[in-house]
């Protein structure tokens, strides 16, 4: 997992508390990161995730 690239992503797309599963999709899409690295960083982070669409982030 590249922590640093997850961080400028979210950074970017103006992300520090709380993120909505569709944006986190969008931002897996656009930048190539895998979704579950995206879960993982969020949890890591206590960046909730909400409105989850598949139960992906937990």
């Amino acid at each position: 997992m590249d922590e640093e690239a997850i961080k400028k992503a979210l950074k970017e797309a103006g992300i520090s508390d709380s993120i909505a599963c569709e944006e986190a999709y969008k931002i897996s899409e656009r930048t190539g990161i895998p979704k579950a690295d995206i879960g993982t960083y969020c949890t890591k982070h206590r960046i909730k995730i909400r409105h989850c669409q598949l139960g992906c982030f937990k």
